[in-house]
């Protein structure tokens, strides 16, 4: 047993000895970036808000439940197309008594302009004819007495009479002609009339309601927002969609205060939405600030971008990161941030040549969160050393990670 001890006693002062050598002869792996030419872009980042080019807004024009909607959000629709209805059961009503009203004061009219009470007329019409027929009568034989008495074979007597009897049948016949008139008072008329422009005004009263039930879309363009569901009681004014054209879209930027000096009209704007990773916007500005207001605890400018839209997938209301390009240098040296040090007050950079770390001065030029300009101290082509500065020493032999 103790011969079996001090066997595995050897075995792991050999191994462990072993490991240690390699440890201490291997070479420490750093991560390297190869330095070449490229597009230095200078930026501001900050956030914005998108809202439609164009838009406007669906709303209330009487009260009523809303019993239904047509249209959806996120959604295409055309001009005047509905978006929700209204009970207008109430309104139908009133329309069909008004027709009803109207219809009656029609007839009562037509009635009144064609004589006045049917009976009536009838009666006097058909004593007008039998007086006219008497009246016909009564001065045929007029005319024979007066030619009888002509020849002496008639009586003075007898003309007299006749002619008083036809006297009394002329004043019969205009005494029921003055008669005819006074069946139709012109304030029968009037009445009726008034009667007629009420349940008219009524009417148009009613139908205006049933047609202000539908709530239509001002505007061709996406229904971006829609929050009342049917069942809910609006009244005038209560907005019921905003609806906008998002193929092209407004954003507006907030850029603080010390950025503004660097921004100008024109310059290329990016956005991103968190939403949808991966995904760009490009755009432009359209405006720059006049005057600087607080936002929460910063004070900034608020910038118009114009940002195209095709595919409709960033939506109003949404908040975004934006990216303007206030500078962009082609062709120029450049490295990682992360590779440029201080040492002794002076920056510089850890050159890796032949696995060796050399220190290197450098002068650099704009910069922005990931990238530095080289203007001297590096060619293209160099290697530099990143990673935690702990891990670099000048004359340290390491070894490049992948």
């Amino acid at each position: 047993m103790k011969r079996i001890a001090l066997a595995l006693l050897i075995i792991i002062v050999i191994v462990g000895g072993a490991v240690a050598w390699r440890m201490s002869n291997e070479l420490p792996q750093i991560p390297a970036h190869r330095i070449a030419k490229g597009s230095f872009v200078d930026q501001v980042t900050t956030n914005g808000r998108v809202e439609p080019s164009v838009w406007s807004t669906a709303r209330a024009e009487r009260e009523g439940l809303i019993i239904s909607l047509t249209a959806t959000k996120g959604h295409a629709i055309a001009k005047g197309a509905p978006i929700a209805l209204l009970d207008s059961r109430e309104a139908q009503a009133d329309l069909a008594s008004a027709n009803a009203r109207i219809e009656e004061a029609k007839a009562i009219i037509q009635s009144l302009e064609s004589g006045g009470r049917k009976r009536e007329i009838v009666e006097i019409e058909q004593a007008l004819k039998q007086r006219a027929a008497e009246k016909s009568q009564a001065e045929k034989d007029l005319a024979i007495a007066e030619r009888l008495l002509a020849k002496n074979a008639g009586t003075r007597e007898e003309v007299r009479l006749l002619k008083d009897k036809l006297e009394l049948m002329q004043l019969q016949i205009a005494t029921l002609e003055a008669r005819r008139p006074t069946l139709v008072a012109s304030t029968d008329i009037a009445s009726a009339q008034a009667r007629l422009r009420e349940a008219s005004a009524a009417a148009d009263l009613a139908r205006r309601r049933i047609e202000l039930s539908t709530i239509r879309s001002p505007i061709e363009g996406i229904v971006y927002q829609l929050d009342l569901k049917p069942g809910a009681f609006v009244t005038p004014g209560t907005l019921i969609a905003s609806i906008g054209r998002i193929d092209d879209l407004k954003v507006t930027v907030y850029v603080d205060e010390p950025e503004l000096g660097r921004i100008r009209k024109g310059m290329p704007v990016s956005i991103t939405w968190d939403a949808l990773e991966g995904n760009r916007w490009q755009g432009t500005i359209e405006s720059i600030p006049t005057q600087v207001v607080a936002l929460g605890a910063r004070q900034v400018g608020e910038i118009e971008c114009r940002i195209a839209n095709p595919e409709r997938t960033l939506i109003p209301g949404t908040n975004v990161n934006a990216f303007i390009e206030t500078r962009k240098l082609e062709s120029v040296l450049i490295a990682p941030k992360e590779a440029v040090r201080t040492l002794n007050g002076a920056l510089g950079v850890y050159l890796i040549e032949n696995n060796i770390l050399t220190w290197r001065k450098i002068e650099t030029g704009l910069s922005n969160v990931t990238t530095t300009v080289i203007q001297s101290g590096l060619k293209e082509g160099d290697q530099v050393a990143l990673g935690p500065e702990a891990n670099l020493k000048p004359g340290a032999k390491v070894a490049i990670s992948n």
